[in-house]
């Protein structure tokens, strides 16, 4: 079976590697996003999955626009299209390269969160369990039949582990998809348009934290966004990111630095209190609590807003 694989962050790196280890797969090309700049210096920098493929010897194409290059899709071959997490809309043109359909890989139980960031939208919504799901991809957003889905349990994970998780389990989903086509053994499922929810790409603004909210609902804003883009508060007027939290007794008004001694920094809520585990000022490296408080940069009456 020839394969065209199109993703773009780590997320779509682990099912590549499963589908160039399966003995019934060619990956034919694989097409990501452009290089972009990157850091304070803005150096260009390939994706991920541009970086590995480039790194195994296959074929590789960025293309800005994949909409004006259905022609160079088609002459590749391929029998069918495997998507993750990829970044651009595929147009009909490029839907009807492949005779054996596109195949999206994505990070939510279909039809809940479909969308640009469902790993943070599960951890935001308090949910138990997300996982994987494999559609067949249509021209409407994530509305494809479903061919499989595994499930996850969140736990007290962040943004990073789930979606760590979650590639692996993925790359699980990706190889049973293989199998599944090459024996035909193709039954879809009809999604529940009545029960589908959707989530946005994230901007720095929805980052931000808001002390008012409960306790639960600001660690799962940390979790959420954690390792990147972090969620945020500041500190004395200094951006503050804070990368992961749990559950602390206290009370006092929203933000205030209820303790911040012997390695411990609590803030109350609108709602009980968190403990911060890691947080990094802007521009600085990312330490535990009792790192930040032997440089005595934080202190019990301080107001995190």
């Amino acid at each position: 079976m020839k394969i065209i694989y199109a993703g773009s962050p780590e997320f779509a790196v682990k099912p590549l590697e499963r589908i160039l280890n399966c003995g019934n797969a060619e990956i034919t090309a694989v097409i990501t996003q452009p290089d972009k700049p990157v850091g304070r210096k803005k150096i260009l920098t390939p994706t991920p999955v541009k970086k590995f493929a480039l790194g195994r010897g296959l074929k590789v194409f960025d293309f800005d626009k994949i909409r004006l290059h259905a022609s160079d899709v088609s002459a590749l071959g391929a029998d069918i299209m495997i998507t993750c997490a990829y970044g651009q809309i595929l147009p009909r043109e490029i839907l009807d390269c492949f005779k054996g359909g596109v195949w999206n890989l994505h990070a939510s139980l279909l039809p809940e969160f479909r969308g640009a960031s469902p790993v943070q939208a599960a951890i935001l919504a308090g949910k138990e369990y997300t996982g994987v799901t494999v559609m067949r991809t249509e021209l409407a957003l994530d509305s494809g039949d479903i061919l499989l889905a595994k499930r996850l349990k969140i736990g007290n994970m962040t943004a990073g582990e789930l979606s760590a998780k979650l590639s692996e389990l993925a790359a699980d989903c990706a190889a049973e998809t293989l199998d599944m086509l090459e024996k035909g053994d193709v039954r879809l499922l009809l999604q529940d348009e009545s029960a589908a929810t959707y989530c946005k790409k994230l901007q720095k603004t929805d980052c931000k934290i808001n002390f008012a909210d409960a306790a639960e609902e600001v660690i799962r804003t940390i979790k959420a966004f954690s390792p990147e883009p972090a969620a945020f508060c500041t500190l004395n007027g200094a951006v503050l990111n804070i990368l992961d939290a749990e559950m602390a007794e206290g009370s006092g008004k929203a933000g205030e630095v209820l303790r911040a001694e012997r390695g411990e920094i609590v803030a109350a809520c609108g709602k009980n209190a968190i403990r911060i585990l890691l947080l990094q000022l802007a521009g600085g490296k990312v330490m535990t609590a009792k790192d930040f408080l032997n440089g005595r940069k934080i202190k019990a009456g301080d107001v995190l807003d």
